[in-house]
């Protein structure tokens, strides 16, 4: 009787917090990733322990292309420790609203969702920590703040408990160079 309890009650707390996507139907403007993934992006981003400590900061120049429901993303990571890795995604728009995503770091492949203003991705990836290879889920929830800018939190998670966060804002190139907003590493 006692671990039928604590079933529930884990069940219980497990679906209060779940993201719900249609919330957000009517908020515009409405994410297209072939529209805002389109072109020469930047990007800034932090990556938080499970208690949301800082682990590291970073730095990610984009160039992103689209030919009909097929798109690329080649992403250049910078470190704060001077590390450097790159990422190519190579995205296919399946529907209106769905999207699959496949990268050599990425286990199987990346489902994502679109609903208003906001895209849910969810994917396995392999990440490297001190020269061992760990998979993790990572569980992204971008929003499209306006046309040329976009703020993504994403919580990684090993065996369904979030052992860390990234937070990282993406603005297309040109907005960059007409804005207030400068960040270094």
């Amino acid at each position: 009787m006692r671990a039928l309890f604590i079933s529930f009650t884990l069940l219980l707390l497990a679906s209060c917090g779940a993201f719900n996507l249609e919330e957000h139907e009517n908020t515009r403007p409405e994410m297209k990733l072939e529209t805002f993934f389109n072109g020469n992006l930047v990007a800034y981003g932090v990556v938080l322990d499970r208690s949301g400590n800082l682990l590291r900061r970073f730095s990610v120049d984009l160039v992103a292309n689209w030919q009909n429901d097929n798109g690329e993303i080649k992403e250049w990571f910078l470190f704060d420790d001077g590390e450097k890795s790159t990422r190519i995604w190579r995205l296919k728009k399946v529907t209106d609203n769905q999207y699959q995503g496949e990268a050599d770091d990425v286990i199987g492949t990346a489902e994502g969702s679109t609903s208003g203003s906001v895209l849910y991705w969810e994917y396995e990836l392999e990440i490297d920590f001190d020269g061992t290879i760990y998979q993790v889920t990572l569980d992204d929830k971008m929003y499209l703040i306006d046309k040329d800018r976009l703020f993504n939190k994403t919580d990684m998670l090993k065996y369904g408990f979030k052992v860390g966060e990234i937070i990282l804002y993406i603005e297309k190139e040109s907005t960059k160079n007409t804005n207030d907003m400068s960040i270094t590493l």
